[in-house]
């Protein structure tokens, strides 16, 4: 078989990944997921099936030695371990955006960090003006988030109705939202500090920089010093996930050979290997030890072509969109529907969160685009008018997996006030995600970009 013949009959070895597509695929139809898993999670915890569905995620699963342990219910492994991985998946696309992407220059990034700012301040003065008489203002963080996966999942079943300009808004305007969650998580939703553990985090992260100072690029040096910087951060009091975004910033964003280096060096090896073999010959990997090295050192030179930081970021996508968010959400989002909790519907947690979410979302993220525009400090991209900030207001008021995590920390002391906030949560999600998506569907025939 010669060559070209082996290339024609190898289509998809030559398919081009866009990177930006692939996620925003990835997050979309994780957001379909959720929002089945969600359903699953609200029937079995209101049906004959509640306390086993409540039971099992309170089961104690430890992990240690006789001297060492830790020990904790399932939910917590979930919202503190697995969740860690979701935020070093978030770090990565915050760093990523930052150096080669949507945040890389003041040009792109202004337009969804004054969106972000918006959708982050507006709502937490709704829920904050709402409670500041009640017992529940420290859940102001509540509607600050926007949930990407949700969000996304409401932009792909609109289609071709929106643009993609939109989308890559939309995107960006949520990993922005992320950074303010990580640093309100960070500040105003820690525990008490236990000092010592707090300096063994400080030294291990040191020790992560001076590794990517030195230009080391081997990712399990990284991963074990990570999982004990998680330790570390969990006994310290300053919540668990945080390790995931510092060991994000550790990560390095620098590809240990230039792609130059890599595409001449395959050159070479592909042109050495046609020059040495007869066209007709059959290519037999197992038998041809020159065609086995070949294949192993273009493999080895695009790996080394990739930095380690979207190496990881395209391993992690899958699980944490498939796996770690739904399960998340399938352990979290199950409310009983009693009348104790419908009750509540009008309690200040639940109207603030619900006045945030709807209401402040919207309004936060149009106005402050707008003053922006009027400013002259940001242009909307083509393709995008002000209907489109609109609807895109809207989704970005679908909390959900942020705003549930969020008010598992606010209210750590106050189970019923989780429950409120779930309720509230769940409500404002679906009305936003609604309201977004008939704007966005009115807003014009299908684009044909």
């Amino acid at each position: 078989m010669k060559f070209s013949t082996f290339y024609r009959h190898r289509p998809l070895l030559f398919e081009i990944v866009n990177p930006l597509n692939k996620f925003v695929k990835t997050a979309a139809f994780s957001g379909i997921l959720l929002m089945a898993v969600t359903v699953l999670a609200l029937v079995l915890a209101n049906s004959p099936l509640s306390t086993a569905y409540f039971t099992f995620f309170q089961q104690y699963f430890t992990i240690g030695f006789a001297t060492f342990e830790i020990s904790k219910p399932l939910i917590l492994w979930i919202n503190d371990g697995l969740m860690a991985v979701f935020f070093f998946l978030v770090g990565l696309e915050i760093k990523r955006e930052t150096q080669i992407g949507e945040l890389s220059s003041f040009k792109t990034a202004a337009l969804p960090a004054f969106a972000a700012l918006g959708g982050m301040l507006v709502p937490a003065l709704f829920y904050a003006l709402i409670n500041r008489n009640s017992g529940g203002l420290h859940g102001w963080g509540i509607p600050m988030a926007t949930d990407i996966a949700f969000a996304l999942g409401v932009l792909i079943l609109l289609g071709k109705r929106v643009p993609l300009a939109l989308k890559l808004f939309l995107t960006a305007l949520a990993i922005v939202d992320d950074i303010g969650a990580v640093v309100v998580i960070a500040l105003f939703y820690t525990s008490q500090i236990a000092l010592d553990a707090l300096l063994v985090a400080g030294l291990l992260f040191a020790v992560l920089l001076v590794l990517n100072a030195m230009k080391i690029y081997r990712v399990p040096i990284y991963v074990i010093i990570g999982t004990l910087l998680w330790i570390a951060m969990l006994k310290s009091g300053v919540h668990a996930t945080v390790a995931g975004i510092l060991l994000a910033i550790a990560i390095p964003g620098r590809s240990k050979r230039s792609v130059e280096e890599c595409v001449a060096s395959n050159e070479a090896l592909l042109m050495r290997l046609k020059d040495n073999r007869d066209a007709d010959a059959v290519l037999d990997p197992k038998r041809d030890k020159k065609l086995i090295a070949a294949i192993y050192t273009i493999g080895d030179n695009c790996i080394h072509a990739v930095s380690p930081l979207l190496r990881i970021e395209h391993s992690l996508h899958a699980w944490v969109a498939y796996f770690i968010i739904p399960l998340f959400a399938f352990a979290n989002a199950g409310v009983i529907f009693n009348n104790s909790l419908l009750a509540e519907i009008g309690s200040p947690v639940s109207v603030g969160i619900f006045a945030g979410l709807v209401l402040g979302k919207p309004v936060g993220i149009t106005l402050f685009t707008y003053l922006a525009a009027q400013l002259k400090i940001v242009q909307l991209p083509i393709g995008i008018h002000w209907k489109h900030i609109i609807g895109v207001g809207f989704i970005g008021g679908i909390g959900f997996t942020m705003s549930i995590f969020i008010g598992n920390l606010a209210f750590a002391t106050h189970p019923h006030n989780i429950e409120i906030a779930k309720l509230g949560i769940l409500i404002s999600s679906l009305v936003a995600g609604i309201i977004g998506y008939l704007i966005l569907h009115s807003s014009g025939k299908k684009d044909k970009a």
